[in-house]
């Protein structure tokens, strides 16, 4: 998903009057952090909307448990030796919730319009791994050549630009998912509306009351129905944690996304949140372009002076670990039951003021004399905004640099970090898919999340043959060579690991949060 970068803007108001304290195990009360920006799976890029579709629509795979990929529209799949070639049966009887069938050709239709320039789809890239794909996306190639083609209602045909080991995984993310072809092509603002919101999934859109709440109600027409427990899920849509936290205590919510920071400790003393593991990292990013940050012992400096378990431990409390390396753990390596973060370790010295000055003395700035202003970017958020006053304040005390900080509103400072309108970032970023190379392959020379312009050959050849590799061992081998010549460069400072804490009712049961933070309320229900 895009991005994910930073704790999100919330932007909704509830107005629920007195609700009541008690529900029946058929009905779950859930508060969003954010209302979706859209619902319509080609476009979203937001966890609130994610959240939404996981639970209206359903991919040709959905990740378990374990976050593996496993059957879901599509009942069975053949791969060609190559690893460039899919054919994907779907389900007999299959339909959408207005009971109309749902076809393979659902899929073709979503995945071309996905990426065609007309729709101009801020998902557009996470397609292109298919055959041409990148190529329709810039014009330089048509639709009919894109490799996804429904031979028949039951099959897709699927041709890849080059073998992609995550391919499977990737077919359970919601740019992947099917649009009713019909409804889509005939309005483009479906998505916008509960009457034309036609769903694949376990829920459909029953009532939206924009910048209030969603109603969700059990998709009668859904092939898997009698696993669905809840007949009615209803998403508030706040605009302030403290409000979902009062609601939550006062008995009106039984799970929610958006906690305050400062309550974390209290609530898991309490028992009333669950932190839950997440692919995710929040790291500051230096403009490497401009000065000072265009010296790479400059920005060594600044990471070195970085006391990250005082950030994890004293002020965030929240599960989270310090990063000394970029991609987070819960990612497989080759060897089976092997984890590339603990195949990989370590990759930075954390805490080392003396080191820092050290080289900032060989860049030219003994004890910080003589270092030009310089300003941290932050997206507006009360948790960015406690990071980074306490990064402020070591590189006050480790450097004896002073660094300004400065927010922006979500859509400013996305387009801030898009001009490399910025000296340092503080940003983040969440796995679209469970492999490395969602992490990795932001950096790319010219890619579109490189937000510090980094350009290196030797990295885009590495990340280019991952791309390629079908040797799951070698494949990892040149995903661990990559992440650490990105890290002796010093591109960006990893800070820490994400975690996924959620406020849930103990008699809450049945929920699926993959580590892509998204939950899975399919077979979610209220223990009596």
């Amino acid at each position: 998903m895009i991005g994910l970068l930073g704790v999100m803007t919330l932007l909704a108001v509830v107005g629920c009057g007195t609700a009541r304290k008690t529900t029946t195990a058929n009905h779950i009360r859930y508060a969003l952090a954010a209302e979706p920006e859209s619902i319509d799976p080609r476009m979203s890029t937001s966890l609130s909307a994610s959240t939404v579709e996981a639970q209206l629509f359903e991919g040709l795979t959905a990740l378990d448990e374990k976050n593996r990929p496993v059957a879901a529209a599509a009942e069975k799949w053949e791969i060609s030796p190559d690893g460039r070639q899919y054919v994907f049966t779907l389900r007999s009887g299959l339909k959408w919730s207005n009971g109309e069938p749902v076809t393979a050709h659902d899929f073709e239709y979503a995945w071309k319009t996905g990426l065609s320039p007309e729709l101009a789809s801020p998902n557009a890239y996470m397609l292109y791994c298919l055959k041409n794909g990148e190529a329709y996306a810039t014009q330089k190639a048509a639709a009919s050549q894109v490799g996804v083609k429904a031979r028949d209602d039951r099959t897709l045909e699927v041709e890849l630009e080059r073998p992609t080991a995550y391919f499977l995984a990737l077919t359970a993310f919601h740019a992947y998912y099917p649009v009713h072809k019909k409804t889509a092509a005939a309005d483009g603002k479906w998505a916008n509306q509960p009457q034309t919101v036609i769903a694949n999934g376990p829920f459909k859109l029953a009532s939206w009351v924009k910048s209030s709440r969603m109603e969700l109600a059990r998709n009668e027409h859904y092939w898997d129905k009698t696993k669905v427990k809840a007949e009615k899920i209803e998403l508030f849509l706040l605009d302030n944690s403290s409000t979902a936290l009062s609601m939550f205590e006062s008995g009106q919510l039984d799970m929610g996304d958006s906690i305050p920071p400062s309550e974390v400790p209290r609530l898991v003393k309490e028992g009333k949140i669950k932190i839950y593991p997440f692919l995710g990292i929040a790291y500051v990013s230096f403009n490497v372009t401009k000065p000072p940050f265009d010296n790479p012992k400059v920005r060594k400096a600044f990471s070195l002076a970085i006391d990250r378990a005082a950030i994890t431990d004293k002020l965030l409390r929240g599960g989270q670990a310090p990063a000394l390396a970029f991609v987070p753990g819960g990612i497989a390596d080759a060897a089976p039951g092997e984890d590339f973060r603990t195949k990989g370790g370590s990759l930075l010295k954390d805490n080392d003021g003396a080191a820092g000055r050290q080289l900032l003395t060989e860049a030219g700035f003994p004890d910080g004399k003589g270092f030009p202003e310089v300003s941290l970017l932050f997206n507006t958020s009360e948790a960015n905004k406690v990071v980074a006053e306490a990064l402020q304040e070591m590189w006050k005390k480790n450097l004896g640099v002073p660094v300004t900080v400065t927010n922006q509103e979500w859509k400013v400072y996305w387009d801030s970090l898009d001009k490399h309108s910025f000296q340092l970032a503080r940003e983040s970023w969440s796995g679209d898919y469970p492999d490395p190379l969602t992490f990795l392959d932001l950096f790319v020379s010219g890619g579109s999340n490189n937000a510090p312009d980094y350009r290196n050959p030797q990295y885009d050849r590495l990340i280019a043959a991952a791309q390629q590799e079908n040797n799951p061992v070698r494949r990892m081998q040149q995903l661990h060579a990559a992440e650490k010549i990105l890290l002796d460069d010093a591109v960006i400072a990893p800070v820490f690991f994400q975690t996924n804490p959620v406020l849930i009712r103990p008699p809450v049961k049945g929920v699926v949060r993959s580590i892509l933070g998204v939950p899975y309320l399919k077979e979610a229900y209220l223990e009596p």
